[in-house]
């Protein structure tokens, strides 16, 4: 029911995940990162314990390696789980369990690492890598290109309804947390198209958190 991938931009330090399904509202239940940690996606017969758990694991100096593998011992059901991580020194391991639905595969490159499940054949994971690696720019221009080039391969089995894109930077929150819960249309499109709109604007709204007497005018009435 769900690609998605996990990156590290190896310039700026920056996580993100962006990710796409069938089922509504992808990215509330699979999409995690920390900054200065990682980025994790936890897919396939959801459990949303086990991103804030790999997360915790990394935090705590663990490498990606290593915290997936606890998250096989402390996981419930894990046969049925797809895990996915990136670290802060951009290295990535991935959990398929035997029972993931439909055809389901993995593919990892450097600070990437891509997998799904339902897919349409199983070079979408690969395409998805390849396409994160061929690109440049952003992370989230990155990020989009990556999960285009999983739709150009094939994508899912079945149509795609909602889809996410997550960012973390050098603040304690997400610097963008961009989602589409549902559409009968492209979801990746949809996020693609926020993302065009939200991206000249991400360093103001963290600048505003930060410190507003420094923040540009919020363009709004009333406001000089």
């Amino acid at each position: 029911m769900t690609y998605s991938l996990v990156a590290r931009c190896a310039d700026t330090g920056m996580f993100g995940l962006a990710i796409s399904s069938s089922s509504p509202a992808v990215a509330a239940r699979c999409a995690y990162a920390r900054a200065g940690v990682g980025a994790v996606a936890s897919q396939n017969v959801t459990d949303p314990t086990l991103g804030p758990l790999a997360l915790d694991l990394m935090q705590s100096g663990m490498g990606a390696a290593d915290a997936i593998e606890r998250v096989r011992e402390q996981g419930k059901f894990i046969e049925y789980r797809q895990v996915l991580a990136v670290d802060k020194h951009g290295a990535t391991a991935i959990h398929s369990g035997p029972n993931s639905l439909g055809i389901w595969t993995q593919a990892q490159g450097k600070d990437v690492a891509s997998g799904g499940n339902i897919l349409a054949n199983d070079g979408v994971p690969q395409a998805v890598v390849d396409g994160f690696l061929a690109s440049s720019g952003h992370l989230g221009d990155r990020l989009i290109a990556a999960m285009r080039a999983g739709l150009a391969a094939g994508g899912e089995a079945g149509p795609l309804h909602s889809a996410g894109m997550l960012l973390v930077d050098k603040v304690a929150w997400p610097v963008a947390d961009l989602r589409c819960d549902w559409t009968e249309d492209c979801p990746i499109s949809a996020i693609s198209n926020l993302w065009d709109i939200y991206k000249p604007q991400l360093d103001a709204y963290v600048q505003r958190a930060i410190d507003p007497r420094e923040a540009p005018s919020y363009g709004v009435p009333g406001d000089e």
